[in-house]
């Protein structure tokens, strides 16, 4: 994945990407409160690929974590949706 990311949660509670360029997670479509997934991201064999997240998401002390920079490297995002628009998430770096 490079560019918009735009998840459509009415397919699936979770997710797997693999990073071909930096990405900006976009609100996702179809989002109900109750909600709750992963979505794994993987860098690409370059890595150092980066993203940005729209306004529905909330990291913890509002600040959206670096990924893992190293080529291949994965990592989780975990979230669960508090409201259609409200959407709690924590990422889990550096899986092996």
């Amino acid at each position: 994945k490079t560019g918009d990311v735009t998840i459509d949660f009415r397919t699936a509670n979770n997710f797997s990407m693999t990073l071909t360029g930096n990405i900006v997670l976009k609100n996702p479509s179809n989002c109900a409160a109750g909600q709750s997934g992963v979505i794994y991201i993987t860098q690409d064999g370059t890595g150092s690929r980066t993203w940005s997240a729209e306004a529905y998401w909330d990291f913890p002390g509002g600040t959206l974590p670096t990924l893992s920079t190293g080529a291949n490297a994965v990592d989780a995002v975990v979230w669960h949706a508090r409201t259609a628009s409200k959407i709690t998430a924590q990422v889990v770096l550096d899986l092996q």
